[in-house]
């Protein structure tokens, strides 16, 4: 087990499990680190720890879909977003994540968040309570950040209605002095184009998708660390990152899924490693416009 050494230490052990514990391991979520995911977390922790003044900085994260956003902003989170009681007895929770209504809607908004509080409401409340029962909450609770995901669903709606939702952003901002990072696709940033002033108060941060270099390549080598195969792939070898790439789209969790359905079929096969067949022999799972449609 010693000479494993593709094999991260900490998961050696899994190669002495079953084929189904093996395949079952391969299913669970981890946390693969790599440079852009590491700044773009850096910056959200020099965000958390900005302090308060009138016009708190925010941020908005885009991407393209299943690109990693989510998946950062959730490490985020179990690194710096743990609730506690401080030395006063007081709840603590440093930082709010909520999801964005599916259409712009103020009051929607408000339900969202006041559900990551676990605390009781009435949706029939006028909005303004509801506004300041999350302003309440997010005082006493030490609140310093909220993060909102699937920030472009705001586009769903009117330019009225979405104006509403940015004004109501700009007061929790304004109100709380903290700030306010914002998730989504690229669409997103449209959002911010309803009034010069909102688009004043973000910063755009956008991860892109991978391309075939030496970062690409250093990324399939810490995911091959993970993957309980008794023989090493290699897969950061050109021939075999050329392939990867192309049928990922430089996707990253199109390249998660791939990776995982080869390490499945390297297992149930025999084979212990991820070949090149084996690869392109899972070219089904290549996006067309984000819909893979699976053979059988």
């Amino acid at each position: 087990m010693s000479e494993k050494h593709h094999i991260h230490p900490d998961f050696r052990h899994i190669l002495a499990l079953t084929q189904q514990e093996r395949i079952d391991f391969l299913d669970e979520p981890r946390w693969v680190g790599y440079s852009s995911a590491i700044r773009i977390i850096d910056s959200l922790q020099g965000l958390l720890h900005k302090p308060k003044r009138p016009r708190m900085p925010n941020l908005l994260l885009v991407g393209d879909s299943n690109n990693g956003k989510t998946t950062i902003i959730h490490r985020f989170m179990d690194l710096c977003g743990k609730g506690y009681v401080n030395e006063e007895a007081e709840p603590v929770k440093p930082i709010v994540l909520a999801e964005a209504p599916p259409s712009a809607d103020e009051k929607g908004l408000y339900m969202s968040i006041l559900e990551r509080f676990f605390t009781p409401y009435r949706a029939s409340d006028p909005t303004a309570k509801l506004r300041y029962q999350i302003i309440h909450l997010c005082r006493s609770c030490h609140v310093q950040m909220l993060v909102i995901d699937e920030f472009h669903s705001l586009l769903t709606g009117t330019p009225v209605k979405q104006r509403e939702v940015m004004n109501a952003i700009k007061l929790l901002c304004n109100e709380l002095a903290i700030p306010i990072v914002g998730v989504g696709t690229r669409e997103a940033v449209r959002v911010l184009h309803s009034d010069p002033q909102h688009a004043s108060r973000f910063d755009v941060l956008s991860l892109p998708l991978w391309q075939l270099n030496p970062d690409f390549q250093r990324l399939l080598a810490s995911f091959e660390q993970i993957l309980p195969l008794e023989r090493p792939s290699r897969l950061h070898q050109p021939e075999l990152a050329s392939v990867l790439h192309t049928i990922s789209g430089g996707n990253l969790g199109d390249l998660h899924r791939l990776l995982v359905e080869c390490a499945k079929e390297a297992i149930q096969s025999g084979a212990e490693l991820i070949t090149r067949d084996i690869v392109e022999a899972q070219s089904w799972l290549r996006p067309t416009k984000g819909i893979r449609e699976i053979v059988t």
